[in-house]
């Protein structure tokens, strides 16, 4: 015989001891569970609330752009909005670069 009895018998009790399919597979599972919960679900959260912060904006709020600049809506469109930097000078914002209303008033300081 070319096989000897001792490796036929190793080979049937390593296949009896594989883990099943379920087993090998549950770790990914876990990962994936846990990468959904600590970053996919909040960042829609965020995504949500900006986009209903974007929908609920109107003339006269105060605003804060993502490059920093604190202003009074002047007139909304659908895309771009006019903003009050300082009194009388206007710039033109994109929606989506707003980032948070500004809850409180932000002194201006007025050059000579």
């Amino acid at each position: 015989m070319f096989i000897s009895q001792a490796f036929a018998q190793e080979a049937a009790t390593v296949a009896a001891n594989e883990p099943s399919v379920l087993t090998s597979m549950l770790p990914l599972i876990v990962i994936f569970a846990l990468f959904y919960i600590l970053v996919i679900r909040p960042q829609s959260k965020r995504m949500k609330a900006h986009a209903q912060l974007l929908q609920a904006l109107k003339a006269g709020d105060k605003v804060v752009t993502g490059g920093g600049l604190h202003g009074k809506i002047v007139s909304v469109g659908d895309k771009d909005m006019v903003i009050e930097i300082a009194p009388g000078v206007n710039v033109i914002a994109q929606k989506h670069t707003i980032s948070a209303l500004q809850e409180e008033a932000v002194p201006v300081v007025e050059t000579k």
